[in-house]
């Protein structure tokens, strides 16, 4: 077998230097690793040497593991780890109390991928989670009472905890796009008879020949559906028009249908 087949795709290594050269003093004094898009599939040890940075950005790569040597970087408040292929957190990240932000976006979380040490946090104000394959979210979560904003949108939860529901800083919740039954709605009946909120008037003698076409079919079609009643005018109606006659002429490219 060739060196390294099976083994998955090894991305790119990450050196001391490179990881330096990544490094950059906020306006707030913060220092953060931005090693976002670099092609890191697994954590870089040699992210060890600077373990006292107070942010990381490591979106957008293939990490699929997160190793309990994060434990390390206790100084850590913000970390965005968004757009990675990431299917379990170790407990270990429970040990990073300073942590104000996390993001977990567009990953590949399972419920059984969330440690119950998670909700040591109890600094964390953002947790994005959404994007996974969570199937539902442990009640104990409603222990991060410092929790501003919770991201759970594009997952498959069929229901929120009420101590979720009831932190008591929440300003936002993102549960879009979830089978939650309080968001179903039944299907409405379909009218066959559309309202006509704005009606125009123009001249045939204004429209180009393919608007004209589009405006009789409409006109046709109109005309086909039971209990409509003509109106008054004599001039035919042209519903796909949405500017009056007065500057039809002079703004055909404007408003001409395509």
């Amino acid at each position: 077998m060739p060196k390294g087949k099976g083994k998955g795709p090894q991305g790119r290594r990450i050196t001391l230097k490179v990881a330096k050269n990544s490094m950059r003093v906020l306006f707030n004094g913060r220092r953060r690793l931005e090693l976002s898009k670099m092609g890191i599939a697994v954590f870089p040890k040699c992210l060890l040497e600077l373990a006292d940075v107070e942010e990381i950005d490591l979106s957008r790569n293939m990490l699929k593991k997160i190793p309990n040597i994060i434990e390390k970087f206790q100084n850590l408040m913000w970390l965005d780890l968004h757009s990675n292929q990431i299917d379990e957190l170790p407990p270990e990240i429970g040990t990073l109390r300073n942590l104000t932000y996390l993001n977990l976006c567009n990953n590949k979380l399972t419920t059984k991928g969330l440690p119950e040490e998670l909700t040591l946090l109890r600094n964390l104000r953002t947790l994005n989670l959404g994007l996974n394959c969570l199937e539902s979210i442990p009640t104990t979560l409603g222990s991060l009472k410092e929790l501003i904003e919770l991201g759970l949108f594009d997952n498959s939860l069929t229901i929120i905890p009420k101590s979720v529901k009831k932190l008591p800083k929440i300003e936002r919740m993102n549960v879009k796009r979830n089978p939650l039954p309080e968001f179903a709605k039944e299907e409405e009946p379909i009218d066959t008879i559309k309202r006509i909120e704005s009606l125009y008037l123009v001249e045939k003698k204004d429209l180009c020949n393919s608007c004209l076409q589009t405006c009789q079919g409409e006109r046709d079609e109109l005309h086909k559906l039971q209990d409509m009643t003509p109106g008054p005018s004599e001039k035919p109606n042209f519903t796909s028009l949405t500017t009056p006659n007065s500057t039809a002429i002079d703004n055909q490219e404007e408003w001409r249908i395509k």
